[in-house]
């Protein structure tokens, strides 16, 4: 079952790892690249700041963005600023997230994000806390995924491992970081299973993009590529 108030109190958590380290930064290191290509830090920073208010559009029952092409020209927007306006924008687009989610509201209900996607209410502020810890890495400022919380780790892996589960470019695949194991990709049946095995930061940063899956080790067939989130 999910806890969307521990998962509220996680991104608040999370938000103020990030406002700390953000803070450390000066004007010049935030027009410089991040780890997304094309992207400065500024743009993941901006970002983050339109992601929150998008949320709170979906927890009040509006459309999550205006557009795709108005919430890429508010990060184009939004990237050039100074570090102190980046801060702000990022505390308080944070604490009106905080505010929804902390409103009485029936958790167990239907909203839809962005491209039609639909998921439970109660999720919703575990995609927050996905994005602010995700993103925290993708500025390369010291975080890196093995900084990560170990539960957080664990509840992506599963969900991304979810997002790919009969996917049919996908074979089926086995994941396991030794311990505990996830399935994805297309049913057993349809042939044979791959497995890979690696650190947890590891298998998430292959899952999600941040990482090539170098560092894992794949058995029953070449490493599934996956495509793009």
């Amino acid at each position: 079952m999910i806890d969307h108030a521990h998962d509220l109190a996680s991104v608040r958590d999370a938000t103020e790892r990030l406002l700390t380290a953000v803070g450390k930064l000066d004007n010049a290191a935030v027009t410089e690249p991040s780890r997304l290509p094309g992207w400065s830090r500024g743009h993941v920073l901006a970002h983050l700041a339109r992601n929150a208010d998008a949320l709170v559009n979906v927890l009040e029952g509006r459309p999550m963005y205006v557009s795709g092409e108005a919430r890429d020209a508010d990060i184009e927007r939004d990237a050039p600023r100074a570090l102190d306006v980046h801060l702000a924008d990022l505390r308080e687009s944070a604490a009106r997230f905080q505010e929804a989610g902390d409103a009485p509201a029936d958790w167990s209900r239907t909203v839809e994000l962005r491209g039609g996607v639909t998921d439970s209410a109660a999720r919703v502020p575990f995609r927050r806390w996905v994005e602010v810890e995700l993103h925290h890495v993708d500025l390369g400022i010291g975080y890196e995924l093995e900084d990560l919380p170990a539960e957080f780790r664990e509840r992506e892996i599963a969900f991304l491992a979810d997002r790919f589960s009969g996917h049919p470019d996908v074979p089926s695949t086995r994941l396991t970081d030794g311990t505990r194991a996830w399935s994805t990709g297309r049913e057993a049946d349809d042939g044979p299973e791959v497995t890979v095995t690696g650190h947890p930061a590891d298998l998430l940063g292959w899952l999600a993009g941040r990482r090539t899956g170098a560092a894992l080790t794949v058995a029953g067939g070449p490493l599934p590529a996956l495509p793009p989130l």
